[in-house]
């Protein structure tokens, strides 16, 4: 099931881009998906195909939840383009399925009957798209009339060539490892790593970018971190592991965020632990949790080499009640996760 709704989610990405290129855009999207640099950039070309005439700011009409209302779609659907063959309509962050019967039964018809000249998009970004089957006028509305457009994020090879690309356009080259490494200290979202890319590209003196030009500019984010310590309490090292959670520290990280993280790496490497002994290998690992970062499973696969069965399990149970701590405790988070970092380095080294 999963694959194939991969599969549905890459052919109306495909479809769309065919569509913008051939002229051919249909006149209802919803665009929604975690990878806001995709999203925003074909917005972006999507308002540029259609609003590129001398009275492009009369033929682009936008609303967001405090300014829509059905009267006003309905006015701006029906609105002729001026000096142009088509109009825009752009609807951020409203939850259609949250809208009160009336106006809901009123959006609905709207949809049904939208002239060929308008393109109405519905963006999401700070509000998730969640179809409601329950709702089922609407959602049969939506499956008949629109064309969902999911921006996911792209797999760890698309990144990597996409990465490679965008430091050939700033005069440089990068490894496949480097690209590797520098998704995982990102956290593998396009636009930090647009920032990133000519940062480190204006700080590089060669051709060839060094890992030690992505180690000078590039902060990691709160995981790739925390790898760090939970890695430097697998190998028992609890000084290396409380100078990095100091690091955070100073840094102003928030200690329930902090101990999220951590929480998170130490059941990752639970899995792993759990998955070799079943003869399992990374691939398999990557699948299961969801991690699409090569370099972030193959840390975690060898830092669960070195550790025992008995205290990965004792490790998870230490988390939880450091989170219990944390949520009722009168005691400093910064000293409850402290005391968590060394008695899970005592517990590493006992095995």
């Amino acid at each position: 099931m999963a694959k194939k709704q991969a599969a549905e989610v890459a052919d109306s990405l495909r479809q769309f881009k065919q569509d913008l290129k051939n002229n051919t855009l249909g006149n209802f999207y919803i665009f929604c998906g975690e990878e806001a640099f995709l999203r925003d950039y074909y917005l972006a070309e999507l308002t540029k195909k259609l609003s590129n005439g001398p009275a492009a700011e009369f033929n682009v009409h936008r609303f967001d939840a405090a300014s829509i209302a059905p009267q006003a779609l309905l006015d701006a659907v029906e609105a002729m383009p001026m000096m142009a063959e088509r109009t825009l309509v752009r609807v951020d962050d409203v939850d259609l399925f949250k809208i009160p019967e009336g106006p809901r039964e009123q959006y609905r018809g709207i949809f049904e009957d939208l002239p060929e000249y308008v393109c109405l998009v519905f963006v999401y970004d700070t509000v998730e798209y969640r179809p409601n089957g329950q709702v089922r006028k609407l959602s049969d509305t939506i499956k008949k009339r629109a064309q969902v457009v999911e921006f996911q994020k792209p797999s760890e090879r698309e990144l990597a060539t996409w990465i490679a690309r965008h430091f050939r356009a700033e005069g440089k080259t990068i490894s496949d490892k480097l690209a590797g490494y520098l998704i995982f200290l990102t956290g593998g979202g396009m636009t930090q790593l647009e920032g990133e890319i000519k940062k480190i590209s204006s700080y590089a003196s060669g051709e060839e970018i060094q890992r030690s030009d992505i180690d000078a500019v590039v902060t990691p984010v709160l995981n790739a971190q925390t790898f760090d310590i939970s890695n430097a309490i697998a190998g028992g090292n609890f000084q290396l592991a409380l100078t990095k959670l100091q690091e955070l520290f100073a840094m102003q990280a928030e200690p329930i965020a902090i101990l999220g993280a951590v929480g998170s790496q130490i059941r990752r490497l639970y899995y792993a632990k759990t998955l070799a002994a079943c003869g399992k290998n990374q691939q398999t690992f990557m699948e299961l949790t969801g991690n699409k970062s090569s370099y972030a499973a193959n840390l975690t696969f060898t830092a669960a080499r070195s550790v025992s069965q008995s205290f990965c399990e004792k490790a998870v149970e230490l988390c939880l009640q450091a989170d219990r701590d944390m949520k009722r405790s009168a005691d400093e988070p910064e000293r409850i996760l402290e005391v968590l970092v060394a008695t899970l380095s005592q517990e590493a080294r006992r095995g």
